[in-house]
């Protein structure tokens, strides 16, 4: 019997048990479905936001830039600490407004902040696009975890049927509280595991930190620092400025949001949210220390940097604890995600095709689409192409292009109007997709601009059209306003 796949088995037991047992004693209204009735305390809002904030890719990813891109991977560290301070200011006034207005939703946010249900299907409309990408790179993470843990003995594709049938069944039992528990549970595992990997690995293999570092600058000098171009500060500096703003527009931040009991939960948060960084920080250790032990992985391989030292370093028993740790980084935050598409679609599309729908058909509905997304991202995660990895890299630049309009609608006097907000989106959504899915940059598409601009992130230079967009139809349609003329005094008003 394969020691890691017993224990990986037994995870995957105790996670469906645990999603299962948060529906305990509870009455699963839509609401309640959704974001846990707004009841959730602080730590509970605390493990919700992380559980679906620290995901596959900080296991697999941080690790995997570390070996094999050196500086670059200092963004994810930073972007991270920067966004929980702006959560400290963003997200009480989001919460407030959402309590006041029983939403569900971050669409149903912008079309109540703007009064444009256009708008919110707009919204809609991006975060779903980015959403489903990261649901498929979350089994595909599940499945090389699994596979590479137990040597093969569960392979990549029957780990992932396993994973998303888990997920499906506990969302739609338990929602938003059956994920908050294994976030809990999650959040303990990951964090115990990669810090003691982060420490020990590099004591055993090199002696400490301090000598990892310098072995590596001695094989392989400069690999710790910023290029001149690409790679550069510059295009640090507006990546990490870009995950920072985008770090909460994603749909199932706003939705962790709307959960919390209290305003004050949020910036309890920001003081300790800022410490999960020490996760990336511990996986970085990871990266570099098999940079040395197990070299010449490339390409994809990249990412198996840290399980492929594991096994070279312990027992199959505790890399099958390793391989359950990063099971649950996929499985966890893929519930979710599942639950935040499954509600985007019932709360803003099914309600508004039909506004007077009932809340128990809504509920309904949300429920009978979650195996239908889970199918279709395993039908993605097994044969899908290259097409979703480059969607999943302009999912983020995607809805950073959300923030202008949040944060002017926060202002106490909005200077955006609903139709200045689309074109800001659409705008900012379309030029990260062209450039992207074109392979070129905003410099081969401007030429005036000079060439230290080609290392700017395509997603902070979108965000700058973005704000340009909005700021010119926004002072235009609020001129066409009060150029129109006024109707006649007595004059019936046109319905509201």
């Amino acid at each position: 019997m394969n020691a890691a796949l017993v224990v990986i088995a037994a995870a995957a037991a105790m996670t469906l048990a645990l999603g299962l047992a948060g529906r305990s004693g509870q009455d699963m209204s839509f609401e309640q479905w959704a974001i846990a009735g707004r009841g959730f305390g602080g730590l509970m809002t605390f493990m919700l936001m992380a559980g679906e904030t620290y995901t596959a890719f900080t296991f697999l990813d941080a690790s995997g830039w570390a070996y094999g891109r050196g500086a670059p991977a200092y963004c994810l560290l930073a972007s991270g600490a920067i966004a929980c301070m702006f959560s400290y200011w963003l997200l009480p006034p989001i919460w407030r407004y959402a309590k006041q207005q029983r939403l569900i939703s971050q669409p149903h946010f912008f079309s109540r902040k703007y009064a444009s249900p256009g708008l919110g299907g707009l919204v809609a409309l991006v975060g779903a696009l980015a959403l489903f990408p990261s649901i498929v790179l979350q089994l595909k993470g599940l499945g090389v975890i699994v596979s590479v843990a137990t040597g093969g003995a569960l392979g990549a594709g029957p780990a992932i049927w396993i994973g998303a049938a888990t997920a499906s069944v506990y969302v739609i039992v338990s929602g938003a509280r059956g994920v908050a528990w294994n976030a809990a549970v999650k959040d303990c595992l990951i964090f115990a595991v990669v810090a003691f990997l982060g420490l020990y690995l590099p004591a055993r293999y090199y002696g400490g930190l301090g000598d990892m570092f310098r072995a590596i600058d001695v094989a392989k000098p400069d690999f710790l620092a910023f290029k001149p171009s690409g790679s550069s500060v510059l295009w640090f500096q507006s990546t990490v400025t870009l995950t920072a703003l985008g770090f909460f527009m994603w749909p199932q931040a706003f939705s962790a949001a709307f959960a919390a009991r209290d305003a004050r939960a949020f910036r309890r948060n920001a003081a300790l949210l800022p410490l999960y960084q020490l996760i990336v920080l511990f996986a970085f250790f990871c990266g570099f220390a098999a940079i040395q032990q197990v070299p010449g992985l490339a390409g994809p391989e990249i990412d198996q940097a840290l399980l492929r030292l594991s096994l070279k370093t312990f027992d199959p028993w505790f890399v099958g604890v390793i391989g359950a740790a990063g099971a649950l980084t996929a499985l966890t935050p893929a519930a979710f995600l599942i639950l935040c598409v499954t509600t985007l679609l019932a709360n803003d599309v099914l309600r508004g095709l039909y506004p007077d729908v009932a809340e128990r058909k809504v509920a309904l509905f949300a429920r009978s689409l979650t195996p239908a997304i889970a199918l279709f991202a395993v039908y993605f995660a097994l044969w899908g192409g290259r097409t979703i990895a480059a969607l999943l890299l302009m999912g983020y630049s995607f809805v950073t292009q959300l923030f202008p309009a949040t944060a002017c609608s926060l202002m106490r006097k909005n200077p955006m109007t609903k139709q200045g907000a689309a074109a800001g989106i659409v705008v900012g959504v379309a030029a990260v997709a062209y450039v992207t899915l074109t392979h070129s940059t905003f410099v081969s598409l401007m030429p005036f601009l000079p060439a230290q601009a080609a290392d700017v992130n395509v997603g902070f230079a979108a965000l700058i059209l973005n704000a340009l967009a909005a700021a010119v139809v926004s002072l235009a349609t609020r001129a066409a306003k009060r150029a129109a003329p006024a109707p006649p005094r007595g004059a019936a008003r046109p319905a509201r």
